[in-house]
Order: structure tokens, then C-alpha cells, then sequence
């Protein structure tokens, strides 16, 4: 399966986000939205949903480091994206001390 990178203007913050240097770019990392473009894996692009992914959480894993968990407004569904290094920090702590995001 070839991981899709490309650039994109967020249809939520309106910014234009560059590729990522190391692998598939799948949220915005000025407002962390998302659109749900992929079914499995990040960069699959095989989703026909297409809603609005709102960052809802964000965790600390031992092998990923830091992970935004994303709901689909559309159908509900939850994933998990590893935050990038040009990720808006302000936003992630922010969401971390966000408790009714569910």
C-alpha cells in the first residue's frame, strides 16, 4: 500500500499545511483538526466518510510519544494520530487538561 503525503489547505483553521519530512501528514498542525480520510492506517486515504475529525484527546505512549485521538463527528470513529514535531503545542496542552471531550 503507498501512504499518501501530500500539502492541503485545513477546511477547519483555513492554513496551509506542508507535507511531513518522515510520513502521511493527517491532521492539521495548527488546529489539529482532521478529515476523515483514512479507514486503517494513516495515509491509507481509503475512507468514503470524509467528516470532520475533531482532536478530543491526547495521551503519552512509551514507543510513540505523544498521541492525538481523533472522533469523527460524522460516523463516531476514534484514531489515533502520533503528534508531529510542528504540531501547535499550545493546542495539545490545552486538550490535555480537557476532561468532557467524549
Amino acid at each position: 500500500m503507498i501512504k499518501k503525503n501530500e500539502e492541503f489547505i485545513c477546511e477547519y483553521c483555513g492554513k496551509e499545511i506542508a507535507k511531513h519530512p518522515s510520513s502521511a501528514r493527517n491532521h492539521c498542525n495548527h488546529c489539529l483538526s482532521s478529515k476523515h480520510l483514512d479507514l486503517n492506517t494513516p495515509g491509507d486515504r481509503l475512507s468514503c466518510c470524509k467528516g470532520h475529525m475533531k482532536a478530543v484527546s491526547v495521551d503519552q505512549s512509551g514507543k510513540k510519544g505523544f498521541v492525538i485521538t481523533h472522533k469523527c463527528e460524522k460516523c463516531y470513529k476514534l484514531m489515533k494520530n502520533k503528534v508531529a514535531d510542528d504540531d501547535n503545542w499550545d493546542k495539545i496542552i490545552a486538550l490535555s487538561h480537557n476532561e468532557n471531550y467524549l
